[in-house]
């Protein structure tokens, strides 16, 4: 859980998949505005590299680019929220949400947060540090990532799961810096986004079985809402 929340059993159901699509779509509109050639937009790039290790049908792919570069004539505007509080046994949570109806999106956290405690601003993130996030994997046979991250400028890395990706953390002014430093020694960037990292993280051996299981509910029904692209829970491990 850590730096970014992810839901232990992967879901392949229609309607997870419906979701993810929803989210990078999202992503990639976004970094489109920055232009809709992913050759000449470092961002862009990286978002549509995720939608494609995921499958994402090369038309919605296709219009989501279109959509966020202006090429549509629709306008396209997402405002971007923080919120903050607990989940259920007091564990602290920081949902980023993107959307295009803050009213629905404010009333939607009031709503999931019923099972938790919202907090006001300020009350979570201080247990928080904001930082960059760069999920990577080796690309040569050797490559060693502490030495790539000193090398590349990275402040810290989490070791590689068990799907080879490692995470390298770095200022959020450094973000940019970073990931185009990495493939230099050795390492293929996945993803890289600022994103929060909990600093007193609860152990999870410290929590019942159904405690967890409380916790793992509350934070996958947040995942599952429309508008919120990302939950950064204060669990370890």
């Amino acid at each position: 859980m850590g730096a970014q929340w992810k839901a232990k059993h992967k879901d392949i159901a229609a309607n997870a998949k419906g979701r993810l699509f929803g989210k990078l779509a999202k992503d990639i509109m976004i970094a489109a505005r920055g232009g809709a050639d992913p050759k000449d937009n470092a961002k862009l790039r990286l978002v549509v590299e995720q939608a494609r290790k995921v499958s994402m049908p090369k038309e919605t792919l296709d219009r989501a680019i279109k959509k966020g570069a202006g090429l549509t004539g629709e306008t396209v505007h997402f405002e971007q929220v923080i919120y903050e509080g607990f989940a259920p046994h007091r564990v602290p949570v920081m949902v980023e949400v993107l959307t295009d109806n803050v009213n629905r999106a404010a009333s939607d956290m009031r709503v999931l947060f019923r099972k938790g405690q919202q907090g006001t601003p300020g009350s979570v993130s201080w247990d928080f540090d904001h930082l960059g996030l760069i999920e990577a994997e080796a690309a040569t046979p050797g490559a060693d990532a502490d030495t790539a991250a000193i090398e590349a400028g990275a402040q810290d890395l989490l070791p590689a799961d068990e799907d080879g990706v490692t995470v390298f953390l770095t200022d959020p002014t450094d973000l940019d810096l970073v990931s185009r430093a990495l493939p230099a020694q050795g390492f293929t960037v996945l993803s890289a986004k600022l994103g929060y990292r909990p600093k007193n993280p609860i152990d999870p051996a410290s929590l019942s079985a159904e405690q967890l299981e409380e916790v793992e509910s509350f934070l996958a029904a947040l995942d599952d809402n429309e508008d919120v692209q990302q939950v950064y829970a204060g669990l370890a491990g």
